[in-house]
């Protein structure tokens, strides 16, 4: 067996000081971007710094340009000389676990004195993981009259936040401590604490009224509003870094932001010839469904854009023929082994953080169910790449065969005949409120992408 190689040990202090800067300038990202929404407002803007501009015309050899979905996905495109030449394409999702605010949210308990607002979890979570900390409320607000209003509130120091009251230990034995940790905390009960004082004038509702009130007074919104709204609760806590060594960054939403951040940037700085498709879905962690999700047809749609826009007739079966020929990294992270819990993991198939990006043959569960496994020649072909580049990558699994399983959106795009491959840096904590990265691992995706995009 190969022996392991710390990431850490094959720096210099001249690349370290560049893989600090780097995840300065991304803590700055993650900390500010923390819904889907957010997400694609920032790579369009910094797509045009870049001098991409929207595909909404005919394109050109070595054009850049980007196309938008619904606000909720994104492409960035970079042709090379030929537009039905192959393409390297890298995948990635912007959406994270959270919490979503239902469409008739609000409830008042007047036993309690609290207005209440409703939420749905979204994603993979595990519930008693958000309750009793501060959390932020993040979207879009359509009136009817077709007015948008964006709502930001619990990100600033001077902001209020909002929170999910959890029991006191001294009243939940029965409650919670007599059953299974994941039943002690249902999500009926994720309802988070928006508002506390009545209107003194009002004998029925009084709390909600006032709640209302104020909600109308300084952002325009009546309740019906709430029925076309896209409203999130986040962890309201910014990134920081973690341990003495600062060698770790911790912080919401990084699964599966980093990889969207690690590929735009790769594509922004690199230098390339070629064809190359930056592409950041919606819906991964609810099974990439919907019009902005993997399953949808939006990878197809951007293809047949860049070839009519081309100039140049093509026929259905060459779009087959470029998607059978060209190369795609699924971009999400892994899972980097947890130093409370390693016996989740075949030690001998696990990433470790700082070991650099892990490249997982394939994801899935119990009998590879949901994965989309990368050919021997994809791999053989990755790693000749990375090691000529001297990028520092590890091999890995999720965790052991019958402890359970994920997916990415690689199955998806395979399904059109892309030869897919899943790569990422590797999270501890993964789908919490405070999951944590190796800066190494960070930096080592950067390289990565951008080598993929090169070759």
């Amino acid at each position: 067996m190969t022996e392991e190689k710390i990431g850490w040990n094959l720096i210099n202090e001249s690349e370290k000081k560049k893989i600090f800067e780097f995840s300065e300038e991304y803590k700055k990202f993650i900390g500010e971007v923390k819904t889907e929404r957010e997400a694609v407002k920032f790579f369009r803007k910094m797509a045009e710094e870049n001098g991409f501009k929207e595909m909404n015309g005919k394109v050109v050899p070595g054009g850049k340009y980007y196309v938008v979905k619904n606000e909720k996905a994104i492409a960035l495109v970079h042709l090379g000389k030929d537009p039905f030449a192959d393409y390297k394409v890298i995948a990635a999702h912007m959406d994270s676990p959270r919490l979503d605010v239902k469409p008739h949210p609000l409830e008042e308990d007047k036993e309690s004195h609290f207005v209440l607002m409703k939420t749905h979890y979204y994603g993979g979570i595990k519930k008693y993981q958000w309750f009793s900390r501060p959390m932020a409320l993040h979207g879009l607000v359509v009136t009817k009259q077709g007015k948008k209003i964006e709502i930001k509130i619990g990100e600033n120091e001077n902001d209020p936040v909002f929170s999910i009251p959890d029991l006191l230990p001294h009243l939940s034995r029965k409650e919670q401590g007599e059953k299974k940790l994941l039943e002690g905390f249902e999500g009926e009960k994720m309802e988070i604490i928006v508002s506390h004082i009545p209107d003194k004038n009002e004998k029925e509702n009084a709390f909600k009224k006032h709640f209302l009130a104020l909600m109308k007074e300084r952002y325009g919104i009546d309740e019906d509003d709430f029925y076309s709204a896209d409203l999130e609760v986040v962890p309201a806590e910014g990134p920081r870094d973690v341990g003495i060594d600062a060698a770790m960054i911790g912080a919401y939403g990084q699964d599966d932001k980093i990889c969207s951040y690690t590929a735009s940037r790769a594509l922004f700085d690199a230098k390339s010839n070629g064809n190359v498709i930056v592409i950041l879905y919606d819906k991964e962690e609810i099974g990439s469904d919907g019009n902005v999700g993997a399953q949808s047809n939006f990878i197809e749609y951007v293809l047949v854009n860049i070839l009519e826009k081309s100039g140049k007739n093509y026929t259905y079966g060459k779009l087959l023929e470029i998607m059978h020929r060209s190369k795609v990294i699924s971009a999400d992270v892994g899972a980097a082994v947890n130093p409370l819990f390693k016996n989740v993991h075949d030690m001998g198939n696990a990433g470790k953080a700082g070991n650099g990006i892990l490249i997982m043959k394939y994801t899935g569960s119990g009998g590879k169910y949901g994965a989309s496994e990368a050919q021997a020649e994809f791999m053989a072909e990755i790693r000749k790449m990375f090691e000529d580049k001297k990028v520092i990558y590890q091999y890995g699994l999720l965790g052991k065969v019958d402890e359970g399983g994920g997916g990415t959106v690689a199955k998806y795009l395979a399904s059109y005949g892309f030869n897919v491959i899943d790569m990422g840096p590797g999270l501890i904590s993964m789908h919490s409120p405070f999951e944590l990265v190796s800066k190494l691992d960070l930096w080592s995706a950067y390289n990565a992408y951008k080598v993929f995009i090169e070759s």
